[in-house]
């Protein structure tokens, strides 16, 4: 498919939602749970990064889901008549944090669109500006990235994998997200996204070899490891890119290195390549 209207989409830019929310402890406890922590957040506790995206769920009705799962385009959304779409990463600024209990207030608006030619065919990037208040003012500001293309003859990246860093690696810990994980994770966050679930539409639609693991627990998993090397609270910016794929039951590593003021990390499958980077500026 060629490269759509770029202008027509751009139209969307500056469109803007709002919404409200409790960091309520359930979801958080569930999430506990799912990535074996031995205890759970309590109320009061401050909230781990990117356990945000637990709350402010969108309630879309099952009628209003595309062939993917996911909501229709065109309302918040912009129309991108491209099929198949990705998390490409994030940006999260915690401008304080976020405890257990606090009431939230949300604005979400689309900052940019972009395109491009890949070695795959279109791609369209459509930036999501999320702020996040709590009765003591902002606290969250996130910048994500979505990318939309074309059904490949196979199974094609976001960009090209890095080669792994592995000899720089302070340390390094080796797991597999199974189905169950995934389901999990799905139900929690309320994602409908059929490649996290359904077998046969991610392989014979989609392209893909397996299930794919969600890219945003990806990132969760790297916040973990980070957030277990690092003082409490000490991360104040932490910038996610994703690079390819992992898929369900695909043995990978979690690596990485800090110093006083950076952490580094990255999700490397069984090729030492390169799928997912995480830094982190440490205050």
């Amino acid at each position: 498919m060629p490269l759509p209207d770029l202008d027509a989409l751009r139209g969307w830019i500056g469109r803007t939602e709002s919404d409200s929310d409790i960091a309520a402890p359930g979801p958080a406890a569930l999430l506990a749970a799912t990535l074996n922590r031995d205890r759970a957040p309590e109320a009061g506790d401050l909230l781990p990064i990117t356990w945000h995206w637990l709350y402010f769920l969108s309630p879309t009705a099952s009628r209003d889901l595309s062939e993917d799962g996911m909501p229709r385009r065109g309302s918040f959304m912009p129309p991108v008549p491209l099929p198949r779409r990705m998390w490409a990463g994030s940006r999260i600024e915690i401008r304080q944090p976020i405890r257990l209990g606090d009431r939230l207030r949300r604005r979400t608006t689309i900052a940019d669109i972009k395109g491009k030619e890949g070695r795959s065919g279109a791609l369209i990037f459509v930036r999501v500006l999320t702020e996040i208040d709590t009765d003591r003012g902002l606290a969250i500001v996130e910048q994500r990235d979505i990318v939309f293309r074309d059904h490949p003859s196979h199974a094609a990246s976001t960009s090209t994998p890095a080669e792994s860093p592995a000899a720089d690696a302070l340390w390094r810990e080796e797991m597999a997200a199974g189905t169950v994980l995934l389901f999990r994770y799905s139900a929690l966050t309320f994602n409908p996204h059929r490649i996290h679930y359904d077998q046969r539409y991610s392989t014979e639609v989609e392209g893909y070899p397996a299930l794919v693991v969600q890219g945003p627990l990806l990132a969760t998993l790297l916040a973990e490891a980070l957030a277990n090397r690092l003082p409490a609270a000490s991360i104040r910016t932490i910038t996610f890119r994703a690079a390819s794929a992992i898929f369900v039951d695909e043995r990978f590593a979690l690596a990485g290195r800090n110093d006083a003021h950076r952490a580094v990390a990255w999700a490397a499958k069984g090729d030492n390549r390169v799928a997912m980077t995480a830094e982190a500026e440490i205050g």
